[in-house]
Order: structure tokens, then sequence, then C-alpha cells
């Protein structure tokens, strides 16, 4: 049996939004996340609905390489509930879970877990030396951009982020 290199890395994060998760929950689409986040590009395989579903698959370009496939493998939206997990052929597979929660003022706590597994040597070693400071960037822009958006109706672009 050939013996397979790999490493598994969870980070969390939660981030504060400021609407109820009524408003929130939806925007964690592939569709809708091009409404609020900068530079996000995707293309649709399938959905029934045109949108965020249980089955749903969707694809993303990954820095010029192949291409990252995601599926949704949970959507429950009566208990603000996402499920992901995305493929980068001999790169990674990342498993993303989303809870969000009210708060009691109006706002969400969006409970966010990222379950990442290496498939060669050059993503162990990002995931030991590069990652939890990309995370931690990407959750802080993710939490500032979608904040913005509920609170204008307007994309932030990271070129205003200054």
């Amino acid at each position: 049996m050939d013996t397979i290199v790999s490493k598994k890395v969870t980070l969390s994060f939660t981030q504060k939004n400021i609407a109820t998760p009524e408003k929130v929950f939806p925007l964690l689409c592939p569709v809708r996340e091009k409404d609020w986040l900068d530079c996000w590009e995707y293309k649709m395989i399938w959905s029934e609905s045109g949108f965020a579903e249980e089955g749903c698959v969707f694809s993303t370009p990954h820095h010029g390489k192949s291409e990252t496939t995601w599926i949704v493998t949970k959507y429950d939206p009566i208990n603000f509930q996402i499920e992901f997990v995305r493929f980068t052929p001999a790169e990674n597979v990342a498993r993303i879970f989303i809870n969000l929660e009210a708060n009691g003022s109006g706002a969400t706590d969006a409970f966010i877990k990222y379950e990442y597994t290496a498939l060669n040597r050059e993503q162990i070693e990002y995931l030991e030396t590069g990652l939890q400071k990309d995370f931690q960037s990407s959750m802080h822009w993710w939490e500032k951009a979608i904040n913005h958006y509920l609170e204008t109706g307007e994309k932030l672009l990271k070129s205003e982020d200054i």
C-alpha cells in the first residue's frame, strides 16, 4: 500500500456581523458573495435553485493553476448552518463549517471552522508555516467586507481598505 504524505490542521474564527442571522445567511452563497466580496470569482457547475443549497457544486480559480471545486455538503437555513468541502487537485482539501447565532443585540456571531488537509509536501510546509497568518488575515477581511455590505449595501474594494 502506498503511503500518502499528508497533514491536517483545524483553525477557527468568530466573526461579529452587524445584522441578524436572517440577513447574513443568504450572503454565504457563491452567487451572493459576488455582491460583497471583492475579487470573488466563481463558476456555477450545478444548483437546482441557482444559489447555495445542499449538493450545489461550483468552482473558483486557484492562483492560475487547477480550479478549486466546491460542494455544499450541508445547507440549513432554519438553523443558519452551512458546510462546504473544497478540493484543489494535488494540493489540498478543506472542509468549512459556518454556524450563525443571534447574539441578542440584533447582530450575529459567525462561528467559522476550517479543516485543511494537505496533499503534498509543499502544502504541509504551508500549513505549518503560513496558513495561520493567511487565515487570520482572510477572516478579518471577510468580516470587514461583509459588515461594510450589510451597512451600506455596497462592496468594499480592497483598494479602498487602506
